[in-house]
């Protein structure tokens, strides 16, 4: 028999504290260091705390909107799947227009990605939400350029964390560096993804590790 750790509890408490012990979290305030430790356990990169940046209000904005019951918009059913829906305070809706008949026409009008012409779906819900992008730099950019239309309210707060090689960078970096003075947290440069994006919320939803 093959000898490994098979106690999930256990797999949990040392993953955690390797990444405290191979990190340096200095500086970081509590909420924000716990979701960073997330984030990097979702990822296995301990590098990763070295591109992480947030708003000063990011953390305590995030935490206030989920336990008012505000609703979380992610960019892909992935995600959505990963967000432990028993860790949310106050039994949040997760939405994602991803799959929403139409979207698909409507990218083809826009001329733009399916996951940016979803996002045009958030204008009712967007007012004091929780946004997560995770995937589609081009559903940052359109978030953005939503936030900055009359067609909507503004989000709580945005994790935008998208992965790629084409405009990830640059649409963190312009969230990151908006006028309306957004909280958000990003990932600078290429790295991202719906695990990370993930993960900072479920960091967020609990202060249990």
């Amino acid at each position: 028999m093959i000898a490994y750790e098979r106690n999930g509890a256990a797999i949990y408490r040392r993953s955690f504290q390797t990444i405290r012990d191979e990190t340096d979290l200095t500086g970081l305030e509590p909420i924000l260091e716990r979701v960073v430790v997330r984030m990097i356990h979702a990822c296995g990169m301990v590098d990763l705390v070295a591109d992480v940046a947030a708003s000063a209000g990011f953390g305590a904005a995030a935490r206030s909107a989920l336990r008012g019951g505000a609703p979380i918009l992610c960019d892909t059913s992935m995600v959505a799947a990963g967000i432990t829906r028993a860790r949310l305070p106050a039994d949040n809706e997760v939405v994602c227009t991803l799959g929403e008949p139409g979207v698909a026409e409507l990218a083809g009008t826009l001329g733009t990605t399916r996951s940016a012409a979803a996002l045009t779906l958030w204008s009712e819900r967007l007012d004091g939400a929780l946004v997560v992008v995770g995937n589609a730099p081009t559903a940052l950019f359109a978030l953005l350029e939503l936030v900055e239309s009359a067609r909507a309210g503004r989000p709580a707060a945005v994790i935008g964390v998208p992965v790629g090689f084409v405009g990830a960078a640059e649409s963190k970096l312009a969230l990151a560096q908006h006028a309306s003075g957004l909280e958000h947290l990003v990932v600078h440069g290429r790295r991202g993804g719906s695990a990370i994006a993930a993960a900072a919320v479920n960091a967020l939803a609990q202060d249990a590790e």
